[in-house]
């Protein structure tokens, strides 16, 4: 006579639903990001230096509660890459303090080129430091996007954008890399309204506007595209990831260039539109191209002075 032995197995624990974990990521990413730093500044006339340790303290906690409490889970990554971003942020803005960094780049009433390549170098450090960040957290190098990516990928639909089908990335980043750099030449032009002479200026620094261009959309893609893309897509999927990355990246350049309210719109559908590219593709070549290209205008624009960061 056999017998069977019935081993009870603990119930598993069900599925958070993909939408309380969007909820929760959209909320975090919204305190997070620089809007409670406009509010306070703009709408209160506050100080918001305090904010930087009250944004970390904050994201510290989520992190400790992602052990224990199940809606958090999928997004403990996420927090930590935002506050990864706040902190070495924080470290290489000291750095760029010390008397070493000082006599070789200045403390801000430097040449144009000596200045900005500081800055750039600086936020170079936290891009290369972020990508040790995503490594620590066991995600693969083209996890985060840290490749060409496939060119010719195409792309989902935008009837709106006047794109109805699916084409290659080949036609659609090719055109709007030209699309989005005329819009930001007529805003410069409108904001900073330079006579052609001073324009005529940057051409002898051309070589180090496109240098300057290059590093800063390769940190901006990495630091605030790739890495937040890597580390929410899987929680809270491809089309929540891009919008959240895309706010936060708008939000951060109300006192960037472009600035303000203006600048918020231009910026966050610029980053919906390299995320879509990163995500596309699974690759940084589109994103970092058409950033790229806005930039050769920026930095352009402030090589002569006629625009400057807020304003």
């Amino acid at each position: 006579m056999s017998t069977t032995t019935t081993v009870s197995r603990a119930p598993r624990a069900p599925a958070v639903p993909v939408k309380n974990v969007q909820v929760i990521a959209w909320i975090v990413t919204l305190l997070a990001s620089g809007l409670p730093s406009i509010l306070l500044a703009e709408l209160a006339h506050q100080n918001t230096a305090w904010l930087l340790w009250a944004r970390l303290v904050f994201l510290a906690g989520l992190v400790a509660a992602s052990f224990a409490v199940s809606v958090l889970r999928p997004l403990r990554s996420y927090f930590i890459v935002i506050a990864a971003v706040y902190l070495l942020e924080e470290l290489m803005s000291l750095a760029a303090a010390s008397p070493a960094w000082v006599a070789l780049f200045g403390s801000g009433g430097a040449p144009f080129a000596t200045d900005m390549l500081g800055n750039q170098l600086k936020r170079l450090g936290v891009s290369l430091l972020m990508i040790v960040v995503l490594l620590a957290l066991r995600y693969k190098p083209w996890q985060f996007f840290l490749r060409v990516g496939d060119l010719r990928a195409l792309i989902q639909p935008v009837r709106w954008l006047a794109f109805p089908k699916p084409v290659p990335w080949t036609n659609f980043g090719g055109q709007w890399a030209a699309y989005i750099s005329l819009g930001t030449l007529a805003f410069l032009f409108i904001a900073g309204r330079p006579q052609l002479s001073q324009l005529a200026r940057a051409l002898p620094i051309l070589p180090v506007v496109l240098l300057l261009a290059a590093m800063n959309a390769f940190n901006e893609e990495m630091t605030y595209r790739a890495s937040f893309l890597a580390t929410s897509e899987a929680a809270v999927g491809p089309r929540s990831a891009g919008l959240m990355a895309a706010a936060f990246f708008g939000i951060g350049h109300y006192y960037g260039v472009p600035y303000g309210i203006a600048g918020v719109i231009l910026a966050t559908f610029l980053g919906w539109m390299l995320g879509k590219a990163m995500l596309e593709t699974r690759g940084f070549f589109w994103a970092w191209f058409i950033h790229f290209l806005q930039d050769v205008a920026i930095f352009s624009f402030m090589a002569v002075g006629s625009i400057t960061p807020g304003g």
